[in-house]
This record gives C-alpha cells, sequence and structure tokens, in this order.
C-alpha cells in the first residue's frame, strides 16, 4: 500500500503540522500501545520542543475481529490543564480511540488532540486531529500495525490478501 518512502515524507508532514500547534504548550505525548508506538517515536524524533510522554495499554481485537475495550494500563502523569496529543497507528472503526479520548478528557486536560499514521476509508465513532496517510478499508500490517502480533516491524505498510490466515492459526484451525 505504502512503501517506506512514502510513510516517512507523509510522517514528515504530519509532524510539522503537529510541531506547529505544539512547540510552545509542553504538551504529553500519549501513545496508544502497542501499535502506536513506531509512529509515536517517528514524531518525537522529529520534535525540537519540550515534551512529557506516557502510553495507554489499551485492544479491543483478537486476532483480527474487534471485541470489547480492555485497558491494561492507564496513563499514570495529570494531564489536568495541558495539552494532549494522543498517538495511535490506525483509525477504522474508532473504538480504541473513542475510548482512549474519553479517558484522557476525564483527566480535564486543556486541550485534546489526535493524530494517527493510517485513517482508513470507513465511517468511525470517533474523530482524528491529524492523519499521515488516508488508507483503504482493507487489513493493514506494517508500521506498528499486526495481525495477531506479527508485521509491527515493517517500515512500508501492507495489505494482507483476503482470507490469508497466519501459520499459528492454520496449524490450529479444526
Amino acid at each position: 500500500m505504502f512503501d517506506t518512502g512514502t510513510v516517512d515524507v507523509a510522517v514528515d508532514r504530519v509532524a510539522v503540522e503537529l510541531a506547529l500547534r505544539l512547540w510552545d504548550t509542553r504538551p504529553v505525548i500519549v501513545c496508544l500501545m502497542n501499535g502506536g508506538l513506531p509512529f509515536t517515536a517517528d514524531l518525537i524524533r522529529r520534535f525540537h520542543f519540550d515534551l512529557e510522554l506516557d502510553y495507554m495499554h489499551l485492544s479491543r481485537y483478537e486476532h483480527t475481529t474487534g471485541g470489547k475495550i480492555r485497558f491494561t494500563r492507564r496513563l499514570e502523569r495529570s494531564l489536568e490543564g495541558r495539552t494532549v496529543l494522543l498517538v495511535d497507528d490506525v483509525l477504522d472503526e474508532g473504538e480504541t480511540l473513542a475510548a482512549a479520548q474519553r479517558e484522557v478528557l476525564a483527566g480535564k486536560p486543556a486541550a485534546l488532540l489526535s493524530a494517527v499514521l493510517v485513517r482508513k476509508d470507513t465511517k468511525a465513532v470517533a474523530e482524528v486531529d491529524f492523519a499521515a496517510l488516508e488508507g483503504p478499508n482493507e487489513f493493514l500490517v506494517g508500521r506498528g500495525m499486526d495481525c495477531d502480533g506479527s508485521f509491527r516491524q515493517l517500515t512500508g505498510i501492507y495489505a494482507l490478501p483476503t482470507g490469508w490466515l497466519p501459520a499459528t492459526w492454520r496449524d490450529s484451525a479444526p
């Protein structure tokens, strides 16, 4: 879908847009784990202003299907009166991002912004302020996005073929 160079240029563009908004706010950058880690790292390496970093770990996926939101780590620092940037890998249905936004808003920040690496062409329940790339409604892997824990390390972004199953699933299928 997107080679490494295309992703890097898109990250550069959104990093500049974010820097213009955030440079004098000393923001709290909140990474949504695990998928948001590569994009968060890409962004903060491009930021040349003071910031704080925290993370939330929440998920709703079991293999490739969505389910109930599960928090395994909530934020540890106070967000009251702070500018917060939520960073995630992909916006598709938006359930995870919406839950993270509710969690942050409960901390009474002065401002909340959100950024994703890829916004899919779907109807989402959450809005995102910044998207590096616009992608199709396909199952994407790479640059933090995974399929059952695999492929997060890829520097490009790829769509898995319909019907594709990881070997671990094929081996355990009835």
